[in-house]
């Protein structure tokens, strides 16, 4: 599997096209990442299944995490 991937997103804020290149080396991560159209916070889940050699992305907006 590459480490690297880009990756074509819509903010869920304002629905803006972003591209975001994903980095697998580390395994699965959660981040944020700013919209640079709205400046709203996007909150990012990578999962990354190595037996598929797949990387699924999550996305969603920061205010809809349940702590």
């Amino acid at each position: 599997m590459k480490n690297y991937s880009e990756k074509s997103v819509e903010c869920p804020h304002c629905g803006h096209h972003i591209h975001i290149t994903l980095d697998a080396s580390a395994g699965s991560q959660e981040f944020y990442d700013d919209c640079p159209a709205c400046c709203h916070a996007i909150h990012l889940n990578m999962q990354v299944d190595e037996l598929h050699k797949t990387i699924n992305l999550f996305v969603d907006a920061d205010d809809e995490q349940i702590f």
